[in-house]
């Protein structure tokens, strides 16, 4: 499944829009690496397991946008994003979202 940021695919046409597909994941954070965490920003430097917990979630969530996309019929996801929101403390959504586009083959 093609999935681009951008609302236009080189040398490819668009023949169909077929609307908004979206997916997310709630992650919350671990106490024990809150406490590793605290600890690292008094030394500086990047906070490895937030890193990947993240990118964790960043690939879940596009990874169920471009299921929904291909329940629908899609063959690939234009304009796509990401967004977060905190759900709680401790926790929060990521969002991937797009739209879900029907190409013309040649």
């Amino acid at each position: 499944m093609l999935t681009i940021t951008s609302s236009t695919i080189a040398e490819r046409k668009i023949v169909k829009t077929l609307g908004l597909v979206r997916g997310s994941t709630i992650r919350a954070r671990n106490v024990g690496v809150d406490i590793l965490a605290l600890l690292k920003t008094l030394i500086g430097g990047e906070i490895g397991t937030y890193t990947k917990m993240l990118n964790d979630a960043r690939e879940e969530a596009l990874n169920r946008m471009k299921e929904e996309a291909e329940k629908q019929g899609a063959d690939a996801v234009i304009g796509t994003r990401f967004s977060t929101s905190t759900i709680m403390g401790g926790a929060a959504e990521i969002m991937a979202y797009g739209t879900a586009v029907k190409l013309e083959y040649k």
